[in-house]
């Protein structure tokens, strides 16, 4: 779609390129950024001329750029985990030719209960860093990111640098389960399975990370079940159950 409010784009080198003005926004891959109207957007700042590795193998982490395409981070080295990765970037049912452009970290500041790196990245237990417009960091858990459908921690002047999954996760017994209320149809439901955790996204407003030895009582807790055109929240509940209890049993064997 034309943005016919834009009159500016700005290719960010650095950090001080990263100060927004008034009507300018962050563009990355731009898949829904360019998906509908943007009114209130006269300008864009490119973050894909930044630089950032598409990945690095640091100690104790993978880190994924937040400028890496869901396409690219196939590619990144998984190990045993690479399976999971490509299950849960199909699981939004997104063309070939979105996943050729959308980002990690779109992706995540989207923060749409479907989106396929949060399911994937919640699930491993990853952590991101986000870069402060004071020119410091911070660190947190994906799960804790993503706060409601739509919804972020990030304030304004934020950016999301990087994302670090531990390589622990990716050595652990794994397990994926998705439905849709078609099969073609976006996901109503996804579980991933990473060691001793099952965390539910897509049908939650946020991520939800329960412990594998207390499933049934989280299951009842949970109070953040998703009601959209896609599934109604109480039939969320009940083929979340069954496909975390599915996954419970996979880990287990």
């Amino acid at each position: 779609m034309d943005l016919v409010t834009v009159t500016s784009h700005r290719l960010a080198r650095g950090r001080d390129d990263l100060t927004l003005a008034t009507g300018e926004t962050l563009l990355a891959g731009g898949t829904w950024l360019f998906s509908e109207p943007q009114p209130e957007v006269s300008g864009l700042v490119d973050l894909t001329t930044l630089g950032w590795p598409d990945w690095e193998e640091l100690p104790g982490v993978l880190r994924i750029g937040a400028t890496c395409t869901i396409e690219r981070v196939l590619g990144a080295p998984w190990g045993p985990a690479a399976s999971l990765v490509s299950a849960a970037a199909d699981s939004f049912l997104m063309s070939w030719k979105v996943q050729h452009l959308a980002t990690v970290g779109g992706n995540l500041a989207l923060a749409l209960p479907a989106g396929a790196m949060v399911s994937l990245t919640a699930g491993l237990g990853a952590s991101v860093e986000v870069w402060t417009p004071d020119g410091g960091s911070r660190v947190q858990p994906v799960a804790d990111l993503v706060t409601g459908a739509g919804t972020t921690t990030l304030l304004p002047g934020e950016v999301i640098r990087a994302v670090d999954v531990p390589l622990t996760a990716l050595s652990q017994p794994l397990a994926f389960r998705r439905t849709a209320l078609t099969r073609l149809g976006r996901a109503a439901a996804v579980v991933v399975g990473c060691g001793r955790t099952v965390t539910l996204t897509a049908s939650t407003t946020r991520p939800v990370v329960l412990d594998v030895d207390d499933l049934d009582a989280g299951l009842a807790s949970v109070n953040c079940w998703f009601d959209d055109p896609h599934g109604p929240a109480d039939w969320r509940a009940h083929v979340t159950g069954v496909l975390a209890r599915e996954v419970r049993e996979e880990l287990a064997a």
